[in-house]
């Protein structure tokens, strides 16, 4: 059993970290653990999960996706919820997964179930808990980033915002575009890197317009795509996961991609 931390009358809640989450940025894991507490969860994060297997399942190899996947199914068969920092893994789990084992009498039936019970972070506090009680302090100007996942296969637009303006000191300035794709899309940016980066570059242009010192968003992928592309152009915007917005998570710098070889 996983050690469980918060509320011991809440549901059970299972974190589904991502592999991003865990190796580039665990800032976000941490704050999405702590919104969970506060919003009178039981949470744990299980630490036999592993990739949600989407690289493998858009590149074509389905027999690793969906070894995966089965890892991913009994890892989290035992919690009431499963919640996810992210559009793009939550989509995978929720949308993808039952379509992996269509007509599988054994696992369709335990996808589809996970599939019930998956929530973005933003959409469970908001849509599942009913949580409001923010209790964070930021004196910055924000636009946010929809990200493709997230927006198109989850419908997750409003809530994110309606927790970041009860954010005391935040003010949210709206981009012409903040559903234009940012160019990230996983194997895509590596494969089609010049017409990544010029994605990327109209979204950089569109976040600069609302004069926000500070980019949010709900995915890792585009954030860490983001922050790079503002890096190169030298702006000093800072590019945050809208979890650490709402966990009051000062101590942690901005989202600072490495340095890459693509063209400014």
């Amino acid at each position: 059993m996983e050690r469980e931390i918060g509320s011991q009358d809440g549901p059970r809640v299972g974190v589904f970290a991502t592999c991003l989450v865990d190796l580039m940025r665990p800032a976000v894991g941490f704050a999405t653990v702590r919104l969970l507490e506060r919003a009178g969860c039981r949470v744990a994060v299980p630490a036999a999960q592993t990739c949600c297997g989407q690289p493998a399942y858009n590149s074509g190899d389905n027999v690793s996706a969906i070894a995966i996947a089965c890892q991913v199914i009994t890892t989290f068969a035992s919690f009431d919820y499963v919640v996810v920092p992210s559009g793009s893994c939550a989509g995978t789990l929720k949308k993808h997964y039952p379509e992996m084992f269509a007509n599988d009498p054994i696992w369709e039936p335990r996808a589809e179930e996970l599939s019930k019970k998956t929530h973005e972070l933003t959409e469970f506090l908001v849509d599942v808990v009913k949580f409001r009680d923010v209790s964070a302090y930021w004196c910055n100007a924000v636009t946010y980033h929809d990200s493709c996942s997230g927006l198109r296969e989850l419908g997750i637009k409003n809530q994110p915002r309606i927790l970041l303006e009860r954010v005391s000191g935040l003010t949210i300035s709206e981009g012409a575009e903040p559903e234009s794709c940012c160019g990230f899309g996983g194997l895509f940016c590596v494969k089609y890197g010049d017409i990544s980066n010029e994605i990327v570059g109209r979204k950089v242009a569109d976040i600069h317009e609302t004069e926000a010192d500070m980019v949010l968003g709900g995915d890792l992928g585009c954030l860490m795509n983001i922050a790079g592309k503002l890096k190169r152009q030298g702006s000093a915007v800072e590019v945050r996961h809208v979890a650490e917005i709402l966990a009051d998570m000062h101590d942690h710098a901005a989202i600072a991609e490495p340095d890459t070889p693509r063209d400014v």
